[in-house]
């Protein structure tokens, strides 16, 4: 069961946690995405043309969004779970009458929080390089959502494992960086070859760029059922982990 009073006081010292610090957590991904519509946008986006229909600047659109609320939905919760860790706050959190339920949820809050602000600003940003527009709104809010929360109970697991502050930057660096710019956000894998297409599929983020593609362009190379049907899974399984580990105390009690 879900402890209210206890969701309600987690998620706003989360929520706050970005807030307070905004120039660390929604500034920086603005002014990155930012320098990638300048430079894959306007100069090489004039030269590429259209892709998939569109302008080139218009098709990155929406993978550089998702970008931005993979790389800011993770963060958040590695980060902030991980300094619970170290400063026995956690330890504190499963010995209270709240469930381990109350406490992934309130993390999750706070990481869709950070994500969907730096969507909404990201959003704003890319309406100075090109015409966006929204194509289907609650297949677009919906996937943003989401994956937010995928990500942050992604995050919340590597923060589970990790021992120091190298591990929590480890699967970003070397496992979301390289999924998503693989992950069809500056192009359409229709443009590859039949055997570099079957690899692509294997990338779960190549199913939610394409998702949120279609929502706001009416545009992907995946079918939105198999997309959605990717993303809920990923959703089911890692929030059933992330249960399991915090019942079982997994890197927190000794």
């Amino acid at each position: 069961m879900i402890n209210l009073i206890g969701l309600g006081t987690i998620a706003h010292k989360e929520i706050r946690r970005v807030l307070r610090i905004w120039i660390q957590t929604i500034i920086p991904p603005a002014i990155t995405m930012t320098l990638y519509f300048i430079i894959f946008g306007s100069l090489i986006g004039s030269r590429i043309g259209e892709m998939d229909g569109v302008p080139y600047t218009t098709f990155i659109a929406p993978g550089l969004i998702m970008m931005a609320v993979i790389q800011n939905s993770f963060g958040n919760v590695v980060s902030s779970f991980f300094s619970g860790k170290l400063q026995l706050h956690l330890e504190e959190m499963l010995v209270s009458p709240m469930s381990v339920v109350t406490i992934v949820v309130g993390f999750i809050i706070g990481g869709v929080t950070r994500g969907l602000l730096v969507a909404a600003l990201v959003t704003v940003v890319a309406m100075f390089f090109t015409d966006l527009r929204i194509e289907y709104p609650l297949v677009t809010f919906s996937v943003v959502v989401l994956v937010a929360v995928v990500f942050s109970l992604a995050g919340l697991l590597n923060a589970i494992f990790a021992k120091n502050f190298d591990d929590i930057s480890i699967i970003p660096t070397f496992v979301l960086v390289p999924l998503t710019y693989l992950g069809g956000v500056f192009f359409s894998i229709s443009l590859l070859s039949p055997l570099w297409q079957s690899v692509a599929l294997a990338n779960p983020i190549l199913y939610m760029v394409n998702a949120f593609r279609y929502g706001m362009l009416g545009t992907s190379d995946i079918p939105l059922a198999i997309a959605f049907s990717i993303i809920l899974g990923a959703f089911i399984v890692l929030f059933g982990l992330a249960l399991v580990l915090l019942h079982r105390g997994t890197g927190i009690r000794s």
